[in-house]
């Protein structure tokens, strides 16, 4: 008799126990979701993914969250029609109780974890929230968990079919060496130029790849009162100004910071190695994460600003890359050794694809109009971005102070011409407005509120 006694009381204090743990609510906060993105960032590093790759990578694990957000939140708008050839995503189990932020975490870590190589490492993330969730309440979790795999699944079957796979199998790129207009492999590695087909990548919410042709640089001669050949010699000028300063000069500190070069090139004797850094598109993501900490944006305000900056700066990767495979230019350091000086080196590693425009320009004018957008023009942050680098706090004025700082950064550091950097900016400003006005994300009261 008393061992049955002793065994009921021991079931029932088991089932009580269970089923208090499924009474406890969770609380998703917006410092697991940078979590994530910030593990996705450390990933993509170790991992070394182009930059044109990289923002590719960030829009569609956010777009999956915003839309599971955008599904519960009458405060936000889906995306569906907005952005193209996305559909609805489906509807949940009403008969279940669903965290829609877990859910849009779930989605996040999973089309992270599809889009990385490393993916032991987003699993380690993801396994230690899972605990995490399920120990609190198991109920909540495993339905959140359910509709989250859902939706990353949808959107992982639009995401399949944006022709990134059709490029991994398309010609590589031909150097034409008798054409002394074209780029050629730069020092020290002389890579193969990245990427020649990303303007065949679906876009998110411009028309096209050439919607946003910037007008065309200079025609090239090397005749010394030539509009291009005073392009190229301000590039050496300015180099030899700089270094008569010395490794100390606001310059370098500049190029430095912005440099974001996924895969810098070391040669020790026989030896190469990488130097890894982040991607200017996970450097402006990581401005998105210090301009959410700042306004203290709670998880559905965070995903939203994610969202919008990642779709921008993805559009501006496939518009940019457009034009460089089109222009084809060559690059200053080719130039300038082969007519000025042989010995000349630019302060930055000329990044392996054609010249014009440059990149983290455009990719920086895109992101700075939809941080904008989303926070206010005269917002004034720091940047702790580049901390995990070596490099110190800049601080900026505005998203567009940072913008254009990036931009002239490209010229202080000998990889780019005047032209490429100030058209590149404001190709990447045409851009980003676009996308801000053809991407209805919240009710218009809201919009008005997030710019006060």
């Amino acid at each position: 008799m008393m061992k049955k006694s002793i065994l009921l009381t021991t079931i029932i204090l088991f089932f009580s126990c269970n089923e208090k743990k499924n009474k406890e609510s969770i609380t998703v906060s917006p410092e697991e979701l940078h979590a994530s993105v910030d593990k996705v960032t450390e990933i993509m590093v170790h991992d070394i993914f182009s930059p044109p790759v990289a923002s590719r990578i960030f829009a569609y694990p956010n777009i999956a969250a915003y839309e599971i957000v955008a599904l519960n939140n009458p405060e936000y708008l889906s995306l569906e029609g907005q952005v193209t050839d996305l559909t609805s995503i489906p509807k949940p189990d009403n008969a279940k109780t669903i965290n829609y932020q877990m859910a849009a975490l779930v989605a996040h870590m999973e089309l992270s974890k599809r889009l990385i190589f490393s993916e032991k490492r987003m699993e380690a993330l993801r396994d230690s929230l899972y605990g995490n969730w399920e120990a609190k309440n198991e109920n909540i979790f495993k339905a959140s968990e359910e509709f989250g795999l859902l939706v990353a699944d949808h959107i992982g079957e639009w995401m399949n079919k944006d022709n990134y796979n059709q490029t991994r199998t398309m010609p590589k790129f031909t150097v034409d060496v008798d054409d002394p207009t074209r780029w050629q492999p730069t020092p020290p590695a002389y890579m193969e130029s990245i990427e020649p087909h990303w303007s065949k990548i679906r876009p998110f919410v411009i028309d096209s790849a050439n919607q946003f042709i910037p007008a065309p640089p200079p025609t090239f001669s090397m005749e010394k009162g030539s509009d291009f050949y005073k392009e190229l010699k301000e590039v050496y000028d300015i180099s030899m100004e700089i270094a008569k300063k010395g490794d100390d000069s606001e310059e370098i500190a500049i190029a430095q910071f912005w440099d974001c070069n996924p895969y810098v090139s070391v040669t020790r004797g026989h030896l190469m190695f990488a130097t890894k850094k982040i991607s200017p598109g996970a450097h402006w993501i990581g401005i998105t994460k210090i301009a959410s900490r700042k306004t203290e944006s709670d998880f559905d305000k965070t995903i939203y600003a994610y969202t919008k900056t990642s779709i921008a700066l993805a559009d501006a990767f496939i518009s940019c890359w457009d034009e460089k495979y089109r222009s084809n230019l060559i690059r200053p350091e080719t130039l300038i050794n082969q007519h000025i000086d042989e010995s000349w080196q630019p302060i930055l590693q000329t990044p392996p694809f054609p010249e014009y425009t440059s990149g983290h320009s455009v990719a920086s004018g895109a992101a700075g109009a939809a941080l904008t957008d989303i926070f206010g023009d005269d917002f004034a942050f720091d940047d702790d971005t580049e901390v995990a680098y070596g490099l110190p706090v800049r601080s900026f004025a505005s998203f567009n102070a940072a913008a254009d700082e990036a931009a002239i950064s490209r010229m202080y550091g000998g990889i780019h011409y005047r032209v490429a950097v100030e058209v590149g900016v404001k190709q990447g400003r045409d851009l980003g407005k676009f996308v801000i006005d053809n991407l209805k994300m919240t009710t218009d009261a809201d919009m008005a509120a997030d710019k006060e």
